[in-house]
């Protein structure tokens, strides 16, 4: 009787450990498949994208993340024939007609206004509407006076006031001025250089004068002047906001697209050395 409830026993504990047995195989056939089931898309791309395939994918993900660099020349400039339209003495009454034209022509262009005038509230909201189309405003000192900015040493002071006032009318923070009169010979001190370079403001000059502010009676000798002066692949050509330049600039731009110019507009991490004195740090 006790040999028979030992075997009973012994049996009981055969069959619990062939059940148990036979549950794990189940388990462990249950995860596996659905394993293959749940991540049949991880699978397949594992197993069937070639390495060059998948080198090629990684590169258009580089692409779309990181803009290829402008090419340029060895001296910065940008590769090409490129014009850079440029007006002083802004904003004026004429400036929204200045860029009602540009805006029908589809380009951008280099404004350097006045402090004088960008404090004149009713001029202040078409420094506004130059920077929201796209046009680079920068500074032409605050009062255009030879004997201040020059001979008493205000050149840095006035250009850093204009500055600050543009930023805070058009919210641009831009470091690009034009010396009046051009920097030679009123930049000719190095005390006002070393000024210049600690402040961290860059000049630029100009290629092509078009003299147009004394033109008032004679437009069209100012296209003249700027078809001659056009020599080079880079020009910069300098302009005022005056009625005589408003009446001939399509003509203008007409000239350079037949010469097969591109439009530029001054960008301040792209600049470019273009003062009289051909200093590297200006």
């Amino acid at each position: 009787m006790i040999a028979s409830r030992h075997n009973n026993k012994t049996i009981r504990k055969k069959r619990a450990r062939r059940v148990g047995l036979m549950l794990a195989i189940v388990f462990l056939m249950i995860f596996f498949i659905g394993k293959l089931i749940s991540d049949p898309e991880e699978r397949v791309a594992e197993e069937s994208i070639h390495p060059v395939a998948a080198k090629v994918a990684e590169q258009s993900i580089i692409q779309d993340t990181i803009q290829p660099e402008k090419q340029k020349r060895p001296d910065g400039k940008p590769m090409g024939k490129v014009v850079y339209l440029t007006f002083d003495d802004g904003p004026s009454i004429l400036t929204n007609q200045f860029l009602d034209v540009l805006k029908e022509q589809d380009i951008k262009a280099t404004f350097f206004m006045q402090g004088s005038n960008l404090l004149k509230t009713n001029l202040q909201e078409k420094a506004k509407r130059a920077t929201n189309e796209g046009h680079y405003v920068g500074a032409h000192s605050m009062t255009h006076m030879k004997e201040k900015l020059y001979d008493q040493g205000q050149f840095v002071p006035e250009m850093n006031e204009t500055l600050a006032l543009i930023q805070e009318i058009t919210g641009t923070n831009p470091k690009l001025v034009r010396p009046p009169y051009g920097s030679a010979p009123g930049l000719e001190s190095e005390q006002i250089r070393h000024q210049i370079v600690e402040s961290g403001i860059k000049i630029w000059d100009w290629t092509i004068d078009s003299n147009d502010w004394g033109l008032k009676e004679n437009p069209s000798q100012i296209v003249e002047n700027i078809k001659k002066g056009t020599k080079h692949d880079i020009e910069v050509v300098l302009m005022h906001e005056k009625s005589q330049t408003l009446k001939v600039l399509p003509e203008i731009i007409s000239f350079y697209r037949e010469k097969g110019y591109a439009f530029g507009v001054y960008n301040d991490a792209d600049h470019f050395n273009l003062n009289f004195y051909q200093d590297k740090h200006l």
